[in-house]
């Protein structure tokens, strides 16, 4: 009975191998800061190196049990198990911090004491040197990740840039873009205005900006306004022209222009239709065109009468004088009365 569970258990153990490798392979250092003075700080009040650890699953882990060390003779083959435990700091249990859900992180402060917390790992860290960083399973056998971190300036990271986990490539991430117990937005950008802000401290740049996007909209109203100004003037002069010399006979003139083009083009065609043509016809025909078209044309009337002065003589002094000396007529004698009515008889 007693081999029949032992077989049970060792078959069991086994077939999880594989199972528990994955997991392990879903955890991975995501940023380490190794001089911290300004940057994360515990809840003593006091700032340590510190190092990021990412479940890039989306399923749950818990890491408790696992090794992190920065000494790197744990590399040896050859050193046996509790050796190579002396020389890590264990991820201890009883913390729900260290249950990872999917996608989620949590920070380790290296370089403290065990008995402040559970997140605080006896790692020593030198920020003088390049260091190195390793995360082993819980047997203390199996390396599931490593980095080299270089000499990194105060409160400066070094970085997965990928948050996925996947990519091998760090960066070293500036005091204002390190991440502790977040994703790594390495990929993104700053924003316009937070670089903007990072350029212009005290908003002079603001202001000039300001200033002249005033100033340029009172050029472009100036302008606007002055080109319809110009508009405008032009449009009364316009009108002016036209009231004062109307445009009716101006197009008579073009009308009858268009005419006498048109029988002058007639005629040549009949002349070149009879192979010749008179020339005195041509010229007679041309010559009351001008004629009708000399008659036709006006010049343009202002609508001013002008009243020319003419002698009429009616007040000659000779002439009244003549009335007075005119010889005298002898008087015509009566005629005899003719009776009508009764008198007749």
């Amino acid at each position: 009975m007693n081999i029949k569970r032992i077989v049970f258990g060792s078959f069991v153990a086994f077939a999880s191998l594989p199972t528990m490798a994955q997991m392990d392979a879903s955890i991975k250092l995501n940023e380490v800061m190794t001089d911290n003075h300004a940057s994360l700080i515990d809840e003593y009040g006091v700032r340590h190196a510190w190092v990021e650890i990412a479940n890039i699953s989306h399923s749950t882990y818990n890491i408790r049990g696992m090794y992190i060390t920065t000494d790197r003779s744990v590399l040896n083959q050859q050193m046996n198990v509790p050796e190579r435990i002396k020389r890590m700091s264990i991820i201890p249990n009883g913390d729900v911090r260290t249950d990872l859900s999917g996608r989620q992180l949590v920070v380790f402060q290296l370089g403290s004491s065990p008995a402040q917390g559970s997140l605080h790992l006896s790692v020593p860290v030198d920020a003088s040197q390049p260091t190195w960083i390793a995360l082993y399973n819980g047997n203390a056998t199996q390396l599931i990740d490593s980095i080299t971190v270089p000499v990194l300036a105060a409160d400066q990271s070094f970085a997965r840039i990928a948050n996925n986990g996947l990519a091998t490539d760090w960066e070293v991430k500036s005091a204002d873009r390190v991440t502790p117990g977040i994703q790594n937005m390495t990929t993104v950008s700053e924003s316009k205005v937070e670089k903007f802000k990072r350029e212009d401290p005290h908003g002079f740049g603001m202001a000039v900006m300001a200033m002249g996007i005033v100033f340029f909209c009172l050029a472009l109203l100036w302008i606007t306004f002055t080109l319809f100004g110009l508009l405008m003037r032009h449009m009364e002069t316009a009108k002016r022209v036209v009231r004062q010399q109307p445009i009716k006979p101006i197009t008579k003139t073009v009308e009858k222009t268009l005419e006498v083009g048109h029988r002058t083009g007639i005629i040549l065609q009949e002349g070149l239709k009879t192979k010749g043509i008179d020339k005195e016809v041509y010229m007679a025909v041309i010559g009351m065109a001008l004629k009708q078209y000399q008659d036709d044309v006006h010049d343009v009337e202002s609508g001013i009468i002008t009243i020319k002065s003419k002698d009429t003589g009616w007040d000659d002094e000779y002439a009244q004088m003549t009335q007075f000396h005119s010889p005298i007529l002898p008087a015509m004698p009566k005629s005899p009365k003719i009776p009508t009515g009764p008198e007749m008889k």
